[in-house]
């Protein structure tokens, strides 16, 4: 009887381990889901606009451990606007980005860069906007004829000015759009150089801290108020190849994005502590700017991609002329991950 127990021993010993190894062997191959499994999976992603308050909830984000609970380990590099952001994408050295919606859509229309796809808003509306100072007079749209506005040269708000203005009643060709360099923007306006700016709206208390003058602001979406204004895009290949980890990106980067605009003082104290060029007051200043540019209507969770509005937005495009007929939304929104009804 002794031979048969120790062979029946050493049978189940030998299943034992034979099951330990399948399962360790299970676990080394885990998608780093962040519950139950220690792989992490390694991103880079790149801000929609260098620092700035408006893109302080990745840092937020990260610091709170919301990437870390979703298990990514998450390296965040400084973007330098859509093309760039667009082209980072497009190499690889990213595998997602902040941009501005509008700004990829022209880029997708005139099959420039199509390679990608939007998987949360960031902003429900867009957030470019005309800005000047009291000084100026300028009170409205139709102010600006026989004015000089200043711009970023090759933006979206130079670009997407000469439909702003056909439908606030002005003729494009009566206003003087000067492109020029991003940073050169509240300089000039300060210096009264120019009449007013095209930029994002919220810059207007970087504007105000320059010029030491009262800002007034009209917002582009007064007009075009089917536009997205940022959002978090990918590739079509990463979401086909790891879904699972752009949901968890996209859920991690939300909860940062609520806590960020919830709690705007300690947001900008975790950017500065993390980029200390980044100066507190003008990014406690957009963050609460945008607070009421983040909530979707209708009760929507936060991120969340219209699909009616979406398509109507490239009616807009296409109708003023910027882009060809022919992209559709499924072309530039992937509403799997946050949804659009």
């Amino acid at each position: 009887m002794i031979r048969p127990t120790r062979a029946l021993a050493a049978a189940l010993l030998a299943g034992v381990v034979a099951l330990a190894g399948a399962c360790s062997s299970s676990d080394s191959k885990g998608s780093g889901s962040g519950s139950g499994s220690k792989a992490t999976d390694k991103v880079t992603y790149v801000t929609a606009f260098g620092a700035v308050g408006r893109d302080a909830f990745i840092w937020v984000a990260k610091q709170k451990g919301y990437f870390a609970d979703a298990g990514i380990d998450i390296d965040i590099q400084k973007g330098a606007a859509t093309n760039s952001n667009l082209e980072q994408l497009k190499s690889g050295k990213a595998q997602f980005a902040a941009l501005d919606f509008t700004g990829a859509e022209l880029q997708a229309g005139l099959g420039k860069f199509t390679d990608w796809r939007a998987v949360a808003a960031i902003h429900q509306q867009t957030l470019v906007s005309i800005m000047t100072t009291t000084d100026t007079k300028i009170t409205r749209p139709t102010d600006l004829k026989g004015k000089t506005v200043a711009t970023a040269t090759g933006s979206v708000s130079q670009t997407l000015f000469p439909a702003y203005a056909k439908l606030a009643g002005i003729d494009p060709k009566t206003v003087t759009m000067k492109g020029v360099p991003p940073t050169a923007l509240n300089g000039l306006m300060a210096a009264r150089q120019v009449d007013a700016l095209s930029a994002f709206l919220l810059s207007q208390k970087a504007l105000e801290t320059v010029s030491k003058k009262q800002v007034v602001v009209m917002p582009y979406s007064q007009y075009l108020s089917d536009l997205f204004g940022n959002a978090i895009i990918t590739t079509p290949e990463t979401i086909a190849t790891k879904h699972d980890l752009v949901q968890r990106f996209v859920g991690a980067a939300m909860k940062g994005l609520q806590y960020t605009v919830d709690n705007p003082a300690e947001a900008a104290d975790i950017l500065h502590t993390a980029q200390p060029t980044a100066a507190v007051p003008a990014a406690v200043g957009e963050i609460t700017a945008m607070k009421a540019y983040v909530t979707p209507a209708n009760g929507a969770p936060i991120g969340h991609f219209d699909q009616a509005r979406v398509e109507r937005g490239l009616a807009v495009l296409q109708g003023a002329g910027l882009i060809p007929a022919g992209l559709t939304p499924d072309k530039v929104v992937d509403f799997s991950f946050i949804g659009g009804s």
